[in-house]
């Protein structure tokens, strides 16, 4: 018989390196006395991520919103964006505090990113750039989206928080579009505690988000912009460099479990998985998302979210609302009726995903979610013979 479990299984958990190790370096940081500004730590993380993407046309930000708003405006962007209502809400928040106004289109059915068509029939006279987002860690339809910028002579911006590791033919996902943020929040595979970066084809950027995540102070005594403070500090860095020595351990652990998912509910009605991804791209296995047919499934995805919680398991429903429901953007543009969006808004569940939930609990999520289809179908026949149906 199937029990709840004793304690909760949440959808994620944060990977932390051995206690003593990260004490060892905490050891470096009270020895120097240095906590943040550039210190020996954040160089040394700094170094290590140059060397990881190839490039360095990088920098470091004390989290990912921030960072996408200093890029947007070094980037000098204005006007219109294109971008998608089926992300984090973070990534409209970057338009908006830059005053951009934000235009949203549809996503493609497969892997939930924006739709090259859709793109392209929303762009007008005032359009500067698309930005979208690789959702879960999915890659974008990166050529179709590259033709249509330097078609109509857009910027390509990426919200990539979901994709550190990610490659396409053997190419990190950060050099495709003219920029890409990466989020390193706790909730992310690889994190900093908080954090952010973006990677970039101009060079000529660098000194430019250097001064405006720094009050834009030049030296000690010239400031040449008005900046904030977006500083990645010591203790960032830190835990940064200690996740990024497990980052093939942990992508491994994931991609096991997500295997496990796959098989168990292949043949779960009402169930569908993204498919597998091409096999050129290589995947972090950032997310596990599940979409749920509520007339093959029995329920729709709000019951199963509660019930599961019954058993504590603790999913999430994410994306939902679409940015575009949220009430500080019901007046924003939106090109289409954005059909695909919000059906899977509606249907999809993030199931459990970390590199320390073991592979039983996995397999007794999926006989869970099993057994509650089963019940809901045989009480639907049930009562179905009931009334003579």
């Amino acid at each position: 018989m199937i029990k709840p479990f004793p304690k909760p299984i949440y959808v994620t958990r944060p990977f932390l390196p051995p206690l003593d190790q990260f004490s060892a370096g905490l050891e470096e940081i009270w020895n120097n006395r240095w906590l943040t500004n550039d210190g020996p730590i954040l160089k040394r993380f700094t170094g290590q991520l140059c060397n990881a993407f190839e490039t360095d046309n990088l920098c470091l930000f004390n989290n990912g919103t921030l960072a996408l708003q200093i890029a947007l405006q070094g980037m000098e962007i204005s006007g219109e964006v294109i971008t998608t209502p089926f992300t984090f809400v973070a990534t409209t928040h970057a338009l908006f505090w830059n005053k951009i106004r934000p235009v949203f289109v549809d996503i493609e059915p497969d892997y939930y990113t924006l739709d090259p068509e859709k793109v392209e029939a929303a762009i007008t006279p005032w359009t500067t750039a698309i930005l979208a987002t690789h959702v879960y860690g999915h890659p974008c339809k990166l050529n179709k989206l590259a033709d249509i910028a330097r078609r109509h002579n857009l910027k390509l911006i990426y919200d990539a928080a979901h994709t550190f590791g990610v490659t396409v033919d053997n190419k990190s996902i950060a050099h495709f579009g003219d920029l890409s943020m990466f989020s390193f929040h706790a909730t992310k595979l690889f994190h900093s505690l908080e954090g952010g970066m973006v990677i970039f084809k101009d060079a000529g950027l660098k000194s430019r988000f250097d001064y405006l995540k720094n009050f834009g102070f030049k030296n000690e005594v010239e400031v040449v912009m008005p900046g904030t403070n977006a500083k990645m500090n010591e203790m960032q860095a830190l835990m940064g460099i200690q996740v990024l020595g497990y980052l093939d351990e942990i992508i491994e652990k994931r991609s096991r479990i997500a295997a496990l998912y796959r098989d168990g509910l292949k043949d779960v009605p009402g169930v569908r998985l993204v498919p597998p991804l091409a096999h050129e791209i290589k995947y972090n296995y950032a997310y596990m998302p599940a979409e749920i047919d509520e007339q093959e499934f029995g329920m729709d995805r709000e019951a199963l979210y509660k019930k599961l919680i019954e058993w504590n398991v603790f999913t999430r429903r994410y994306f939902y609302p679409l940015v575009c429901d949220y009430a500080c953007y019901r007046s924003v543009t939106v090109n289409g009726p954005l059909t695909v969006a919000r059906r899977v808004a509606d249907r999809i569940l993030t199931l459990p995903i970390y590199d320390s939930l073991d592979l039983s609990d996995v397999e007794a999520i999926c006989e869970i979610i099993r057994s509650i289809q089963t019940a809901k179908a045989g009480a639907l026949s049930a009562n179905m013979a009931s009334t003579g149906q």
